[in-house]
């Protein structure tokens, strides 16, 4: 018991004194990987403390990754490295290089004793909940990036509501949890507002939704666009058995559908921005110059990075949206 120290009256609680001890003893050499750590109730008889006092200690300690549990015989040194404050479980959808920009931004703002763990769910619902599952009680955060999957909200919930931030989408459901988020509803809207006169000249507006990967709002804001203004528009679940019409504007959410449509357009000696439009979403430096110019409406992900960063450095507990910008160029 001689690893833990307990003093009254000094100002620091009593549960980060014990983690401070048993960091002190890790460091000094006293505690090694794998050995055992006092039980919870022979520190509480030791120093007159309650059963939560110790087990609050212990699951931060669990938590930073530093100690581990086995049920029915105690808690174990994990890792002697003391110096990680925060150790984050960060869950994607996809790896893409808009993720990727988030990813960089964040652990460029994070700091150095931070660890982040990425995993993927890549859409697939029983995969994300047996990471949720598997997860719980290891991590300081979780960073969760829900997407549009269903029958995932209560596998959410059973995380502690102060350790979640959800990513990229949130929605009613998830409204007791931090977020930083795009409106993904109100960001198309608005970016075709921006050149309704430009979007006069095509005969119809076509938005190619698989709805798999894209966010329902985006489809959604187009259909709402659409009928307030009196475009004629079409949604298309896919392009690869179709050819594009001349004078339409092809509205295009996914990358993989924008090879297609801009090798279609080639194949058939169109002229992009002349012969057929394409606004295409979330910004990449390839779009600056591929085609003579894409345009694009996208939200700024580095940005995104930095704030969640924020929110976990400075418990920010608010919902706050990513604004969205339409940038022009000669595709449309």
């Amino acid at each position: 018991m001689n690893i833990i120290s307990i003093q009254n009256n000094i100002g620091l609680p009593k549960y980060k004194q014990i983690i401070l001890s048993i960091e002190k003893a890790i460091e000094d050499g006293k505690l090694e990987k794998g050995d055992r750590l006092p039980s919870v109730n022979k520190v509480c008889l030791a120093f007159t403390l309650s059963r939560d006092t110790v087990l609050l200690a212990y699951d931060e300690l669990k938590k930073r990754g530093i100690i581990y549990a086995i049920p029915g015989k105690g808690y174990y040194v994990k890792s002697t490295e003391t110096t990680i404050t925060q150790k984050i479980f960060l869950l994607f959808d996809e790896l893409n290089i808009f993720k990727e920009d988030i990813y960089n931004s964040f652990l460029k703002h994070i700091g150095k004793n931070v660890q982040v763990d990425i995993f993927f769910h890549h859409f697939n619902v029983p995969v994300f909940k047996k990471l949720l599952n598997d997860s719980h009680g290891n991590y300081t955060k979780y960073i969760i990036m829900p997407t549009n999957l269903n029958d995932i909200v209560d596998s959410i919930k059973t995380l502690p509501v102060n350790d979640v931030i959800i990513l990229d989408q949130t929605n009613s459901d998830l409204k007791m949890f931090p977020a930083i988020y795009q409106n993904h509803q109100k960001d198309i809207y608005e970016g075709l507002l921006k050149v309704k006169k430009r979007l006069a000249k095509y005969k119809k507006l076509i938005l190619i939704f698989s709805g798999f990967r894209e966010p329902l709002g985006m489809k959604l804001g187009f259909e709402t666009f659409c009928k307030d203004y009196n475009f004629d528009c079409e949604i298309l679940t896919d392009f690869s058995s179709q050819s594009i019409t001349l004078g339409n504007l092809y509205i295009i959410p996914n990358d993989r559908d924008l090879l297609l449509v801009i090798e279609n357009g080639i194949n058939r000696n169109l002229q992009l921005g002349e012969d057929f439009g394409i606004l295409s979403y979330n910004e990449t430096a390839l779009k600056k110059i591929a085609a003579n110019g894409i345009t694009t409406i996208s939200t700024n992900f580095e940005l995104m990075g930095k704030i969640l960063a924020d929110m976990v450095l400075k418990g920010i507990k608010e919902q706050i949206e990513n604004k969205s910008a339409l940038i022009l160029r000669n595709s449309l």
